[in-house]
Parts: C-alpha cells; structure tokens; sequence
C-alpha cells in the first residue's frame, strides 16, 4: 500500500490545474514509489494550432537533464580507460585555452571549472540565443576566453561550456556522434527509444511537443537558433524518463558505484561542501536526502527528483516556461510527506549588492510571495534550509539571513558575504560615456548617457546588443535585458563595475569580462 495521502492524486492535479485549458500548453507527471508508478497524468497541449494533447509518448526537450547523460557516458569511458576525470581538459581539446589555473575533466563535470558560460558569454557577446550559430561558434566563444571565473574547485558557477566540452570529447574517443553513442551505451540498451540529441529546435520529428512562452497577449512559439550537444540537447518522453529514473536506482546500464559518484556532491577548497555533483544535483530537503537534474529550454521546464532514502521519484516535463519544475517537484514531495510549509524568514524588499563586490539580487514581493531575484532568474525561496533562506533553485548554492542593521548576511559555496541595501535613483560618480575594448575577445563597446542612465552598444564579429544602463551604487551600472533576450522578465543581464582604466561586466554566469577605455 502506498504511503501517499488518499487525496494524494487530487492536489497533485490541482498544482496543474492552470493547463486544463482548451488552449494551453501543458505538462507531462509522473511519481513512483519504490519503482511502482503510484500517479500519472498528462495536461493541456503538445500542440496548440493542431488542438494535440499532450501524453506519455508525446516528445519533449528536456534540456540540462541531458548533462547527465553526457557524465554517464564520461564515467563508462573511464571506466574502459579511455579517460580520466583528472585529466587536464587541454588533453583532449587543443582549442580550449589554459588560463590561470589548470582545469580537469572532473571540474567540467561538477560545474567548478570557472569557465565562462558559452551561452551568456555568446549572449552578451552580442549574438541572441535565437539568432542561428553552430558548435563551430561555440568553441571560437570558448578559445577565445581571457579569464576563468575563479580558481576551479573553489566555488561552483553552473556552466553549459563544461559539459559541451564533455561531449565534444565523447565524439572525440568514440569517433561518432554524441547521438550514436548515446543510442548504444543507454538509450538502445534501455529501450527508451524516444530518447536522443535533438541538434536543432525546428528539427522535424513524429510526436515532437511544440514550445511555447507567455506573451502580454497569449502563447507563442519558441526556438532557439543554437545547435545543442550533450550540455542541453535532449528529447525525452514522461515514459522514457522514467525508466531513466529507475535505472539510476537499480542500473541496468552503468553501475550503482557510478551513479553513487554522480551524485555525491562536490568538496570547495575552503572545505565546504556544495550540492552539485557530476551532472547530477544533490541536495537536503526538509531533512530527507534527494538527487537530481532540471531542464530549461526555449518553452520548455522540466526536472527529475527522487528522495534516494524514502523510495520517492518525480518526474516533470513542460512543454512552457510557466511550469517552475523544480519548485513545483518539491509541493508534490510535501504532499507525499504531509509536510507543512515553515514560517518566512523576513527579508526587507530590495535590492542589494553584495559587500565590496559586483552581484546584485532583488527582494520583492510577487503576489504575496517573498521573491528572489537576481541575473539568473525568479524564484520563490526555501525557507526550512539549514542556515537560512535559499532561493528555491536546483542551481544556486546562496543562501541568506537577514541582519538587524537592514544588510543581508550570506553564503556562497562556504563563504561568508555581507549584501548591502542600494538605494533608488542612485548617481554614479561620473558618467561612463565613451568607448571601451576587450581586444582577447574582440569586443567594443560604446556607451552615452550621464551619471544616472545611458544606453550601452555593444559591437563584435558575433553580433551586437544594445541596452540601457542604469547606475546602481557610485560604482556599479546595471546592464538591463535587452528586449530580444531570452528573459525580458528580469530586470537586468550584468552588473558593470567601474575599474581604474574601465569597466567589469559580471553575471550570474560570466565574471570579471574587463573593458578598457579606447
């Protein structure tokens, strides 16, 4: 008999009962207990225009989950010899610059590299992530990088670059496509049949979901113009995925020791311990232990969780980017344990700036919901973590406490911050008009405006951006979104700091990119 309530299926519906319209998009869910399925349902459209429900076969991108995949892979060639997760990455891939400290594979795969994230560093760049390139730019992107974005092992930064450079090196020893690599190590031997590296969105496929993200006037399509490898490129089914899910309880391909690995989380050099591991992120949720991995994509949300000592498995798949996968995994998990929400840490609504340094989040208050949000995205906040509020993210090891001088104490990967309070309509000590470079990366920038507001016009061989900018303190700028970016929800891309010859841009992503005055 299963432990889940008896109204268990019922407010599981309900958490989805916004996509039961005739015409929404939808999501695909399904929870086992102990390898038994326990609930399934499958709500709204696959395919609007064609009035097509989405179902248990219906084909879905499933995006970062793939990065698993790609570390299964990588721990069958170490497996075999063929590798090693010490190697230094320059082994395999001449291209890949070595900078200040030497990286290996193992950093790739636990997101600990410090390399530049090739999609935001493409995006600031000045090429949109819906213009069309090909994995050629992306490895120009990566062999041009000037800076690591701190000593590798020292924090985690989630990078889609490590684990592109992983697949690279997977087609580099197998001497094939990552997708025929993966149909036979997993997928073939699996039989999850609707399962591979879907290079393209706009690719032509039986069953394939179209995406969709919410406009001011209703629903549209989405694709991205990049080719995606084994860092976010893959299709899945609800069926398939969880026959995935199981297969990392009781292997049938791979080992236990190996996804034992995959999911032990990373050590910092100062001795704390982080939450991702290799491809897989681990973490402790109201006192019970769980692993797993979400996707985000053009239109498209998706996560697998399973509480690995209470024989719980989640898996959620959208085909929109309105579902939040990983939040909305958890509600299913305290419905399961009948846990009650703790009581809010109190955050003071604002936005702050982290002490002597460049980031910056906002504290707001979103239909009655303490918010976070920051470079990277919006979420709710996990108010039963140990030593604080997290922001209830699968990606982000920050954690917060309030202070009673109105700061915000913090903790990034075991280090200690302090995040002070910015005030509104701030002035910056002087304007930052005029022309800037960063010869490495072959970028130019020039920048009006006075000491408040300027708009910032961005310049190089991969495309250009143009966006406003906005003072935030006397010497930090706010970057804000351009309109043709992925996220026009957020309120901003980076923060520029002021340098004694320039300036710095730093995201959640790409840090410490230095231009200097022309």
């Amino acid at each position: 008999m299963t432990k889940a309530p008896a109204d268990f299926a019922r407010r599981v519906d309900t958490l989805f009962s916004e996509f039961n319209g005739t015409d929404m998009p939808g999501v695909v869910v399904a929870v086992t207990e102990n390898g038994r399925e326990i609930f399934a349902n499958a709500y709204g459209l696959a395919n609007i225009n064609d009035d097509v429900p989405m179902g248990r076969k219906t084909i879905i991108r499933i995006g970062s989950q793939s990065k698993q995949f790609a570390v299964s892979v990588i721990l069958m060639l170490e497996a075999e010899g063929k590798l090693s997760l010490e190697d230094e990455v320059q082994k395999h891939l001449t291209y890949v610059p070595r900078l200040e400290y030497p990286v290996t594979l193992r950093h790739l795969a636990s997101n600990t590299s410090g390399y530049r994230d090739h999609l935001e560093s493409m995006s600031i760049g000045g090429l949109s992530i819906f213009a069309p390139s090909d994995r050629q730019t992306v490895r120009d992107v990566i062999a041009r990088q000037d800076a690591l974005n701190f000593k590798p092992g020292s924090a985690m930064t989630y990078s889609n670059a490590g684990f592109f450079m992983l697949s690279e090196i997977v087609e580099q020893i197998e001497g094939a496509t990552f997708n025929e690599v993966l149909r036979k190590r997993i997928t073939g031997p699996l039989a999850m049949d609707d399962t591979s590296l879907m290079l393209r969105d706009g690719s032509v496929m039986k069953r394939l979901a179209a995406h969709y993200t919410k406009q001011p006037d209703g629903w549209i399509q989405l694709a991205w113009g990049i080719e995606f490898g084994g860092e976010g490129g893959m299709v899945s089914t609800l069926d398939d995925m969880v026959v995935w899910q199981q297969n990392l309880i009781d292997p049938k391909v791979g080992t236990q020791q190996m996804y034992r690995r995959m999911a032990m989380p990373c050590v910092f050099d100062n001795g704390a311990t982080g939450f991702y591991g290799l491809g897989l992120v681990t973490d402790v949720y109201r006192g019970r232990r769980a692993v797993g991995h979400g996707g985000s994509v053009a239109g498209g949300l998706s996560h697998s969780m399973r509480f690995i000592d209470d024989g719980l498995g989640i898996v959620i798949i959208a085909n929109n980017d309105q579902v939040a996968a990983f939040a909305v995994a958890r509600r299913i998990a305290d419905i399961y344990f009948g846990e009650a929400a703790p009581a809010p840490i109190e955050l003071a609504p604002g936005r702050y700036r982290q002490e002597n340094g460049p980031d910056v989040f906002e504290i707001v208050a979103k239909d009655g919901v303490t918010t976070f949000l920051s470079s990277d995205g919006v979420s709710g906040f996990d108010f039963g973590h140990s030593g604080g509020a997290k922001p209830e993210s699968a990606i982000t090891d920050l954690v917060l406490s309030p202070r009673p001088d109105g700061k915000i104490d913090g903790t990034f990967c075991g280090t200690p911050r302090v995040y002070i309070p910015l005030i509104a309509d701030a002035s910056a000590v002087a304007p930052l008009t005029g022309r800037y470079t960063n010869k490495a990366q072959g970028l130019e920038v020039e920048i009006a405006g006075d000491a408040q507001r300027g708009m910032f016009h961005l310049r190089s061989d991969l495309g250009a951006m143009n966006a406003p900018i906005v003072a935030a303190d006397s010497d930090l700028w706010l970057l804000l979104q351009p309109r043709t970016e992925m996220h026009p929800d957020l309120a901003w891309k980076a923060t520029l700091s002021i340098t004694a010859d320039g300036f710095e841009v730093n995201s959640d992503r790409v840090k410490k990119w230095h231009f200097t005055r022309a």
